[in-house]
C-alpha cells in the first residue's frame, strides 16, 4: 500500500526505512512484482547485462552476480542520484535475488544516510533482509564506501 505522502508504505515487503526517513524498496528481479504493488517511479537495476523493460524511469549498473559493480565510480554517482530522489520518490534498487547486489546497494545508500560504514550491513540486515550482502568483498566495499 501507499504511504499517505505518495511513498512506499513502510512495512511492506523489500521496503527498508533509512535513518532520515527515507523509503527505499528492494526486490529480486527472478521473483514476480506483485501486481497490487506500487510501481516505482524509478529503478535501479544490478545485473550483469541489460534489465528487462519498465515502465517507469530506470538505470542500469553494470553489476555481475556475487560480485562488485564493474565500474566504482559510475556505482558511487547512481547510488547518490537513488539515495537523494528516495527523499520523494519510489524508489526501487533491484538485482536478481535481491540480497547480495540489492544488500549491498541498500549498505550503500545507508552509509549515505548518515549509517557508519562498518555498521551499515547489520543495518540493512535488521532491517531488509537477514541474509543480504553475500560475500566478503561486498561487506568489504561497503565499508570501504563510506571512505569516499
Amino acid at each position: 500500500m501507499d504511504g499517505a505522502d505518495g511513498l512506499w508504505g513502510e512495512g511492506a515487503a523489500g521496503v527498508l526505512r533509512l535513518p532520515s526517513g527515507r523509503l527505499v524498496r528492494g526486490r529480486g528481479l527472478r521473483r514476480p512484482l506483485d501486481p497490487a504493488a506500487p510501481a516505482p517511479a524509478y529503478g535501479l537495476y544490478l545485473l550483469g547485462g541489460p534489465p528487462p523493460e519498465v515502465p517507469w524511469e530506470a538505470d542500469w549498473l553494470r553489476w555481475p552476480d556475487f560480485r562488485l559493480p564493474a565500474d566504482r565510480t559510475a556505482a558511487r554517482t547512481a547510488l547518490t542520484q537513488a539515495w537523494e530522489r528516495a527523499a520523494g520518490e519510489r524508489v526501487e534498487i533491484a538485482c536478481g535475488g535481491g540480497r547480495g547486489r540489492t544488500g549491498t546497494a541498500l549498505a550503500c545508500l545507508a552509509v549515505l544516510d548518515g549509517v557508519p560504514g562498518p555498521e551499515a550491513v547489520a543495518y540493512v540486515r535488521r532491517h531488509y533482509d537477514r541474509h543480504a550482502v553475500e560475500t566478503p568483498w561486498q561487506r568489504r566495499y561497503v565499508r570501504r564506501f563510506g571512505e569516499g
